[in-house]
């Protein structure tokens, strides 16, 4: 019976030890995952949004950018818009804000991250479903990420050409 309760709380341990590594030590993938989705909520915002709080959101969402950044974007109004800094994400992220007006909804699906092997680099190809009042529109686009000071960060994105 002894030996019983000391293997059940033996497994029990175990299992509350890989949690907390879980928990406290989340793989690169899962790490990128989260930051690409804090990525499509801080790109996201509704109608009447407070001018200081859409500020802050387009400071932060350049902060996940790197200072050697290169986004190449196909928007299905325009023609392609091209990034090379943090400040231009930023100026375009309120501009789109103002433009827009109304609201903008960003999700990323069918993420997939590729790690490069000295983890400190890696690819992530997405659908991006995005929605501006009642029109929804699809891109692919691949994420280029590198790992600075601890934080994964942006360096590249770009629309995929898909064939219609």
């Amino acid at each position: 019976m002894k030996i019983l309760f000391r293997l059940v709380l033996l497994a029990v341990l175990v299992a509350a030890g890989v949690w907390l590594w879980a928990v406290f030590f989340p793989s690169p993938e899962k790490v990128i995952r989260q930051r690409l989705a804090e990525i499509a909520r801080l790109a996201s915002f509704s109608p009447n949004e407070n001018p200081l709080a859409a500020l802050g959101g387009a400071q932060k969402l350049a902060g996940f950018c790197s200072p050697d950044l290169h986004v190449k974007l196909a928007v299905p109004v325009n023609a392609d818009h091209t990034f090379e800094s943090r400040d231009e994400i930023a100026q375009a992220d309120l501009a789109a804000r103002s433009a827009l007006g109304g609201m903008l909804k960003v999700e990323f699906v069918d993420v997939l991250v590729t790690l490069a092997p000295d983890k400190q680099s890696a690819v992530a190809d997405l659908t991006a479903r995005i929605q501006t009042g009642s029109d929804l529109n699809m891109q692919e686009i691949k994420f280029t990420l590198k790992k600075v000071d601890g934080q994964w960060l942006v360096t590249r994105a770009e629309t995929i050409r898909t064939f219609s």
